[in-house]
């Protein structure tokens, strides 16, 4: 059975450093300006705050100022809303990634692998499940940022059925491991089948680090729909199931796969 085509939006930007307010209002003016343009907005990683490790400070508690945020613009603006921020929840911190409905409903997930090299362990508690969402019956897996270089919390678990069409990585990824962001998404769509889409915002952050975006949409066969790098931009792609299917009916190399549980 073939399901409605889906469009979605890669918002990429720069981030005022630690300045949620400011934020938020930034990326209000760009989701209103895409209203009925898609049906999925995605956000950079940590977008309410850039890749801070000062969670006693700017960490919100679930139902705080942000989430509201997301609720009411997800609902004015008919989109799916989804990206991270620090939350508070029960003492413990979390990078979590929001997917926020129209509807109010929400579905979330805990980063899984923390980026040693900036102390993030140190702050934040990783997620110990996977987060796949459903909208219009496509399967989409939600991944955050040093995720992305971890294949196998991405992939499918069982040769015989895939467990997602879509696979999205918000991030806040330094320039001088584009390379490696780059590469690593074209992999993940080619050994999953599946569309990707790599979120990474630009500019410099608090520390002085530069993000060159290299935000990507990624088809099936691992070719590029739409990349950008170095300015500020939205990447808008219609992804087609019937696309998505036809790779995976021509060259059925999934169910040649090991089936395998996670620990």
């Amino acid at each position: 059975m073939l399901l409605p085509d889906i469009r979605i939006s890669a918002v990429q930007t720069n981030l005022i450093w630690e300045n949620r307010d400011a934020n938020l209002k930034m990326l209000e003016n760009k989701i209103v300006a895409l209203r009925g343009q898609t049906d999925i907005v995605v956000l950079p990683e940590m977008f309410t705050t850039g890749f801070s490790m000062n969670p006693a400070t700017l960490s919100e508690p679930l139902e705080g100022r942000t989430m509201k945020w997301m609720k009411c613009v997800a609902a004015e603006n008919r989109v799916v809303l989804t990206g991270s921020l620090m939350i508070e929840d029960e003492g413990t911190y979390f990078n979590r990634l929001i997917w926020m409905l129209p509807d109010g409903n929400y579905g979330e997930y805990n980063k899984r692998h923390l980026f040693g090299f900036a102390g993030e362990q140190s702050w934040f508690t990783p997620g110990e499940a996977r987060f796949i969402a459903s909208v219009n019956r496509w399967k989409i897996q939600l991944q955050i940022c040093y995720d992305l270089r971890f294949p196998v919390w991405a992939r499918h678990s069982s040769p015989e059925t895939p467990e997602f069409d879509v696979l999205i990585y918000v991030a806040n990824w330094p320039e001088k491991r584009s390379t490696a962001w780059k590469t690593l998404l074209q992999a993940r769509a080619i050994e999953n089948q599946c569309y990707v889409v790599g979120v990474n915002r630009v500019g410099k952050d608090g520390n002085d680090i530069y993000h060159s975006g290299d935000s990507m949409i990624i088809d099936p066969l691992g070719e590029v729909l739409q990349h950008a790098a170095h300015d500020e931009t939205i990447l808008t792609e219609t992804l087609s199931y019937d696309t998505l299917q036809q790779c995976r009916h021509q060259f059925p190399f999934l169910r040649d796969g090991d089936a395998f549980i996670r620990l």
